[in-house]
């Protein structure tokens, strides 16, 4: 099954009296039970495209199929429900809250879910620990280093175990180590026939773990290639 499909995706934004397209013309088809790699020059419009994937941002025109629902026809509170049901975004610069403990950030989507505090706090320290931060679950946000964070960032994304996954340069912040930590993670999450993960990502180190690369320039996308990963 797909997990996401998009239709002649554009998007422009305004500057002044004039308009830039920084998306043109994208018609992409994800399965699910793969890892699937958006990589391109900064500035060709990756992060906006997997934004208008993932209901953060609309397309100015274009259809976007999300698990079988059409998010481009979502609107309001049935949009935020789904995105908070279905998908998990790592966002490059991490958006945790300050005055939250790294565990009381990562139960996030688990309390807006519904999930009791003490059930939600317990999945929260066992995703953390598998991230190297057991020793870091009761700190600020303030008190931990970028990586750090990161990791706080992607255990918010996977805790209430999204069916689609979508990564923003999730390695940036990581050492080489803890990067194929999260990394293994993620393809194992991705290996589920019933899930999918989206990675946007200028780390060449981590590409052997794609099952498909996709490839852009200047708003749209120029290449689909499956490179031979190793089994793990």
């Amino acid at each position: 099954m797909q997990a996401l499909q998009t239709q002649h995706v554009t998007k422009d934004f305004s500057i002044g009296d004039d308009k830039v397209r920084v998306l043109n013309d994208i018609s992409i088809t994800i399965d699910q039970g793969e890892m699937t790699f958006i990589v391109g020059p900064s500035g060709c419009g990756k992060t906006t495209l997997i934004s208008i994937l993932s209901g953060i941002l609309s397309a100015s025109s274009g259809d976007i199929m999300v698990l079988g629902q059409s998010l481009t026809k979502m609107k309001g509170r049935k949009k935020v429900l789904f995105r908070r049901q279905n998908i998990g975004f790592i966002f490059q610069q991490y958006n945790l809250l300050p005055a939250l403990t790294a565990a009381e950030n990562a139960m996030i989507p688990l309390l807006a879910a519904g999930i009791a505090a003490r059930t939600a706090k317990g999945r929260a320290e066992e995703v953390l620990e598998r991230l190297g931060m057991k020793d870091h679950i009761q700190k600020l946000p303030r008190q931990l280093s970028g990586g750090q964070q990161q990791r706080v960032a992607i255990a918010r994304a996977l805790i209430h175990n999204p069916r689609l996954i979508v990564c923003d340069e999730p390695t940036a912040a990581l050492d080489a180590q803890t990067g194929q930590t999260v990394m293994q993670m993620l393809r194992d999450v991705a290996s589920a026939p019933d899930r999918a993960v989206l990675v946007v990502t200028h780390d060449n180190r981590i590409y052997h773990y794609a099952d498909r690369l996709l490839s852009m320039s200047d708003g749209c996308m120029v290449g689909d290639e499956r490179p031979n990963r190793p089994v793990t």
